[in-house]
């Protein structure tokens, strides 16, 4: 009798951290995936309803095939010595959920990443995990340097485009071009790998057809630049045909690649908490969990994304489709660099930087110092607050149910 109770318990406890995971993927989903394509609306380049389809679409394809990494990182990395249960996903989920929810209604910044990272910091401390001090100062320089990055490639690459001197025809096909090397190399959980690698990539399957190392860089390296040969090509060829239908085809372009992104960057916060419950503890294959998650972020996303959509694709036309894209193109670099390594990260928190940096190329003087002094601090507040209630509502739990 108390085998089958405590059976029955523990399936209980499955359901929930599941539903709890799918309630997380779908609020990141609704919130977190929309500055991609908010550009092309702006302009006209797309209609609302069409782009949170496809971002829809695209981001639980990136979740599905890009979202192991982080979602790893969340579930096994940030403690040593314990295992997170059932219990303790479901008290790091409703944590991180609930400063999600606030931020929302409340109007102030919250960063998932930042949230859920320090959730399950505190429900893994609560478990009796050791912290990984490594694995925080590598979190920690990351977070650190992704406002001043973001914003400085956003600032560099939209003074390019406004330069007299370099005609649009030829700095966006160059963009393109970079954009298209780096999908080259994005790393996709669908393409096979080398033995020793987790994931492959496009160029990468280069080193599945040769032995010779020599032959497998150059053939990277081939692969690499006849993709962005093919990238720029095509949008110069638009941009040559019409300055402004090119423009926009490399919005509707860069919002999709950027959807991808968001969502394996994102998925991860949703799945991560689960790894240990569905890897180890039930045996299922880490595909299915994240397929979770993607099914999640896309029911969030079709559902909540059309509202924020319009909201946001006003303020990207107040900036403009040139800075637009200077804004966008370091969400795209940043995020597929922190999915590489496995880096959890606010998405928004890139987008907005990128938005700082744009927006000061084109001498505005209306950022406010205070807002981001506001933000900075909330952040901060964010990270110390989540892991100290994910510490208490584990105990509260595990205390009121006896386990």
């Amino acid at each position: 009798m108390t085998v089958g109770v405590a059976g029955l318990v523990f399936w209980i406890l499955v359901a929930l951290a599941t539903v709890t995971s799918l309630v997380t993927a779908w609020t990141l989903g609704a919130n977190s995936n929309s500055p991609p394509f908010a550009p092309a609306i702006g302009a006209q380049a797309i209609s609302t309803m069409k782009a949170a389809f496809l971002i829809g679409i695209l981001a639980a394809l990136g979740a599905l095939t890009q979202g192991g990494s982080i979602s790893a990182t969340v579930g096994s990395g940030l403690v040593a010595n314990a295992q997170i249960t059932s219990l303790g996903a479901i008290a790091g989920l409703l944590t991180a959920t609930g400063f999600m929810a606030f931020g929302v209604y409340s109007g102030y910044p919250v960063p998932a990443a930042f949230a859920t990272t320090g959730a399950m910091v505190g429900v893994g401390l609560s478990l009796g995990g050791d912290p990984v001090y490594s694995t925080y100062q590598r979190i920690a320089l990351f977070w650190v340097l992704v406002p001043p990055i973001s914003g400085g490639l956003a600032y560099l690459t939209a003074k390019v485009l406004r330069r007299d001197d370099i005609p649009e025809t030829l700095g966006v096909p160059i963009l393109a071009a970079v954009v298209g090397a780096i999908v080259a190399n994005i790393p996709l959980g669908v393409i096979p790998a080398p033995a020793g690698d987790q994931q492959g990539t496009i160029a990468g399957v280069v080193r599945l057809l040769v032995d010779s190392a020599v032959l497998q860089t150059a053939g990277e390296l081939l692969v690499t630049l006849l993709v962005a040969a093919v990238s720029f090509r095509f949008i110069r060829q638009r941009t040559q045909d019409s300055v402004d239908r090119g423009i926009k085809t490399f919005l509707v372009l860069l919002g999709s690649v950027v959807a991808f992104s968001s969502g394996g960057s994102q998925v991860g916060l949703a799945t991560g908490p689960l790894e240990n419950l569905y890897s180890v503890e039930l045996g299922v294959p880490g595909i299915a969990l994240l397929a979770l998650g993607a099914v999640g972020i896309l029911g969030g996303v079709w559902m909540g994304a059309p509202r924020l959509l319009q909201a946001t694709s006003r303020e990207y036309a107040q900036l403009g489709t040139r800075r637009s894209i200077a804004a966008l193109v370091p969400g795209f670099i940043i995020a597929q660099v922190a999915i590489t390594l496995g880096i959890p990260i606010s998405f928004n928190n890139i987008i907005i930087s990128g938005v700082i940096g744009a927006g000061l190329a084109g001498g505005k003087a209306g950022v406010s110092r205070r807002k981001i002094g506001v933000t900075v601090v909330f952040w901060f507040i964010t990270l110390a607050s989540s892991t100290a209630i994910g510490f208490g509502l584990y105990r509260a739990f595990a205390t009121v149910l006896g386990v």
